[in-house]
């Protein structure tokens, strides 16, 4: 028996409506979100620590050594290592090895930018008069 155009059609898979789309987009948008925000933090997390803000700012104007920032932040080799393993694992420095020595650097200068519009922000609050909250 043939199948007439409406039997096709009410038997066929019904396809998603559009709020159904919407929806879905919706919840793959926000957990895109928060998937998104919880990188931001782990880039946020690595730079909570004055040592590697230090570090920061020392690569700046280009890429060091690491016997120059053990000299110039006066840290020990093993405690350099672990803070530029932390900036590395962000990537927010690279490493290049030049013969027995390893240079790093700032995967991307635009961090300096976003260094310094914090420090600008710090400095306003703390021309307010108003205290900070620290961590013990």
């Amino acid at each position: 028996m043939p199948l007439s155009r409406a039997s096709v059609l009410a038997s066929a898979p019904r396809s998603a409506s559009s709020s159904e789309r919407r929806d879905r987009q919706d919840a793959s948008s926000q957990q895109s979100k928060e998937e998104f925000y919880q990188l931001h933090a782990y880039l946020c997390k690595a730079l909570a620590h004055p040592t590697r803000l230090l570090i920061i700012d020392e690569l700046r104007d280009g890429p060091r050594s690491v016997s120059e920032l053990v000299q110039r932040l006066g840290l020990r080799q093993s405690n350099l290592s672990q803070h530029l393993g932390t900036l590395r694992d962000q990537r927010l420095v690279i490493a290049r090895r030049q013969g027995q020595t390893v240079y790093y650097s700032l995967r991307d200068p635009r961090v300096t930018q976003a260094f310094d519009l914090l420090r600008q922000v710090l400095r306003s609050v703390l021309n307010d008069g108003e205290r900070l909250a620290v961590a013990n």
